[in-house]
């Protein structure tokens, strides 16, 4: 393999900060595996559940993180028909067209450090074929990697979770980097209104630059429920969107929820959360979201070409930078609940 050595962040102890330091990788790639150069990446709440161990007991440890991702192939193993040498990637956790390979065996100090098929905290990584979508070579770069689950996570919510019509009402609570999208989305198939929640003002004037018709403040609203109802009409909203993962948040937006409604779940909790479920035997629909069922290789260039045309505006969802080896900040500020996407530049970049 053309890499051998190279720095990463590694998650050694839940709920402590990452290790940043020198990995070294397996001598040749295997059967659908690609040697990708990491340029930029973003941070995922995922990434911070992962860290804080929600799901319980992490028994990976130690092990990489990070699935969003732009990169550029170095070198492809045996099978690989997808991409080749120098294309130029965008990295991604939903799996889409090409070799699901084994994932990549790496060391650290002398011990197996684990990994999935795509990790994105580390300067040069090895990566399933079927993690990988080829895009245009011109393509923004830092904005590339919020293809990789921000953007398209937010595409899917919309077209195949909540498959939202148009003029139906839409809620989203909490504007981070998926909230965002999720509200240009909707304005891009003509809902209304287009409701935005947030705690942090600032993110609700991107909220309100990117098509929400109207804003709230959580913080500074007595009873939330009443006025977002003044807005969409007594009987609730079509669409309510959470995306917070807050157990009275998501009881919330269920009961928001028009009796003909759909509310989505994009945040994932981390307490069990209370709600009656009778409307659900009618017609109410309470679902969950797995990034939105979006299919990469369909949805990406779809994506870009509608960037490109002027329909879409990503340019100030990056609203954080730093470099690998601050990353301990940057994940600070994604718990802060105050920035939109968090960007992670590697030092080749």
């Amino acid at each position: 393999m053309k890499i051998r050595n190279a720095k990463a962040a590694v998650l050694v102890e839940s709920r402590k900060p990452l290790v940043v330091d020198e990995i070294t990788f397996p001598e040749e790639l295997g059967v659908g595996q690609v040697l990708v150069k990491v340029l930029h990446t973003s941070i995922c709440g995922a990434q911070i559940n992962e860290i804080n161990a929600v799901k319980g007991e992490d028994k990976w440890l130690p092990h990489l993180l990070g699935h969003e991702a732009s990169g550029k192939v170095v070198e492809t193993g045996p099978g690989v028909t997808t991409l080749k040498e120098d294309d130029t990637v965008v990295l991604h956790w939903r799996p889409s067209q090409g070799i699901q390979s084994p994932p990549p065996s790496y060391q650290w100090q002398g011990e197996k450090l684990n990994a999935g098929w795509v990790t994105t905290f580390n300067e040069y990584a090895v990566i399933s074929e079927n993690r990988l979508t080829v895009i245009p070579g011109d393509y923004d770069l830092k904005v590339a990697p919020l293809l990789g689950c921000a953007v398209t996570t937010a595409v899917g919510v919309i077209n195949n979770d909540a498959k939202v019509k148009i003029g139906e009402s839409v809620v989203v609570f909490g504007t981070g980097g998926v909230g965002l999208n999720l509200v240009q989305f909707a304005r891009l198939v003509a809902a209304h209104p287009i409701v935005a929640v947030d705690l942090v003002d600032k993110k609700l004037e991107m909220a309100r630059d990117l098509g929400a018709t109207h804003c709230i403040n959580s913080s500074k609203t007595d009873d939330l429920d009443a006025e977002l109802r003044k807005i969409v009409g007594e009987k609730g909203a079509d669409n309510v969107l959470e995306t917070t993962g807050v157990k009275s948040v998501i009881e919330l937006a269920y009961d928001l929820t028009h009796g003909d409604g759909t509310c989505v779940l994009v945040g994932v909790p981390n307490e069990k959360v209370t709600i009656y479920t009778l409307p659900i035997h009618f017609r109410k629909v309470l679902t969950g979201s797995h990034g939105g069922d979006c299919v990469p290789d369909v949805d990406i260039p779809r994506i870009i070409g509608l960037d490109k045309s002027g329909r879409l505006s990503f340019d100030q969802l990056i609203t954080h930078e730093f470099t690998l080896d601050r990353i301990n900040e940057a994940l600070d500020v994604v718990r802060s609940g105050e920035a939109g996407r968090v960007l992670v530049t590697m030092d080749h970049a």
